[in-house]
């Protein structure tokens, strides 16, 4: 069969719709290709990631496993990577006529630093591809007949010969009442990339203090992050800790985002702390301990620790005791605060959940009990943490679900 494809219909034109679309009209031009899309505009949410600047993948070069990026769905990305991978995305969109830049984070941004080069290209694409745009068209029902697929909107009805859902994540499943009448899994969908709301008023007053290399865990799990860490006016937020609210997601969730949350101030082997606290107390010993302190750190943070560590702000180093040091040296280390809640990080949603990846085929990423049913993207159970791997996901799964559906049926 499919020399018979005539007809695709892609809901949502976000990264991994709007990229299979190309795809699709790259393999198979005569096939029509229809983009449903709920919001007014497509790509939005490209639009907007990397604060404007459109962090679009990343170089992997820091990358020690997959599963360390991908909390979720780390297993099938590295199959899919083979397909499709980093390099390939560098590729595609330098062919495309986007300069790209990879900063010294591995973190690769287009030259223009401006996230929209990257959207009007695709769009461009898109148009030139004769690829048709619906937007606010909101998806209500989506039925499998014998030999098409019929997607019930709010603006009617459309038919096609195969169907690639791509409508990214969602806070709630409500985002999938289209697909109810499918037997389709999905995962329970909790929220990932947050910063963390901590009650501490303390902490909260030393808002906009930048630590450049700090580690953030969950007492009681193997799960921490490493990176900078922001003090903000809620509690903490910054690479480190959106890091580890991704790994931490749904046991987090779990725990109604209450729980103790340790950081270790300085990313040093405990042991290098302690020579670096004696060798401050030695070469300083009759100054105040306020007054003098690792360069990691500003006054006003310092003296925060200081305080945590239960030491008087007017001690001198030579009068510090061993006691005095070794709770130091923990609050450097081991510096726990209780959460009460979680903050939005920016508009950059992103859902841990969806499509169960059991569900799917592997290779191709459709589903395995409707023939002719895709999956892309964030709406499958696949989710990163910061960095450009979100989007990455999206190019790579939205470039192996065109090769499925373009395949001829066996």
């Amino acid at each position: 069969m499919t020399n018979d494809l005539k007809k695709v219909i892609i809901i949502g034109a976000g990264a991994a719709g709007c990229f299979a679309a190309i795809e699709i009209k790259r393999l198979r031009p005569d096939v029509q290709v229809t983009l449903v899309e709920k919001g007014k505009r497509p790509l939005a949410k490209v639009a907007i990631t990397g604060g404007g600047r459109c962090n679009l993948t990343n170089s992997f070069a820091q990358v020690k496993s997959m599963e360390h990026v991908y909390p979720r769905g780390h297993r099938l990305m590295k199959k899919l990577f083979h397909h499709f991978s980093h390099e390939d995305a560098y590729d595609w969109f330098e062919k495309s006529g986007i300069r790209l830049t990879t900063q010294e984070d591995e973190c690769v941004f287009p030259q223009s630093q401006d996230a929209m080069e990257i959207v009007n290209n695709l769009l461009w694409q898109i148009r030139k591809s004769g690829v048709q745009i619906l937007t606010e068209t909101k998806a209500e029902v989506l039925q499998q007949k014998e030999d098409e697929f019929v997607l019930i909107t709010n603006k009617g009805e459309l038919r096609g010969d195969k169907v690639l859902v791509a409508t990214g994540g969602h806070p709630s499943a409500t985002g999938y009442e289209f697909l109810s009448i499918l037997d389709i899994e999905l995962i329970p969908l909790q929220p990932s990339l947050f910063s963390f709301c901590l009650d501490n008023a303390k902490l909260k007053e030393l808002m906009g203090t930048v630590v450049k290399e700090a580690q953030v865990s969950l007492p009681g799990t193997k799960l921490k992050a490493e990176g900078a860490l922001l003090i903000t006016h809620w509690g903490i937020s910054g690479p480190a800790a959106l890091k580890l609210s991704s790994y931490a997601a749904r046991i987090l969730a779990e725990k109604n985002y209450v729980a103790d949350i340790s950081i270790k101030w300085l990313c040093e082997d405990q042991q290098d702390i302690q020579e670096e606290l004696y060798e401050l107390s030695i070469r300083n010993s009759d100054k105040k301990v306020t007054s003098v302190y690792p360069q990691a750190f500003n006054a006003r943070l310092w003296a925060h620790l200081i305080s945590r560590s239960s030491i008087s702000p007017d001690a001198r180093w030579k009068a510090l005791n061993g006691k005095d040091m070794n709770r130091l040296l923990n609050t450097l280390t081991n510096d726990t605060y209780h959460m009460t809640g979680k903050n939005r990080f920016k508009d950059e949603f992103v859902t841990s959940g969806g499509v169960s990846l059991n569900s799917l085929n592997q290779k191709t990423l459709e589903a395995k009990n409707h023939k002719g049913l895709y999956f892309a993207g964030e709406v499958t159970d696949v989710d990163a943490i910061t960095g450009g791997f979100n989007l990455q996901a999206a190019w790579t799964m939205g470039h192996v679900a065109a090769q499925g559906i373009c395949k001829e049926n066996e």
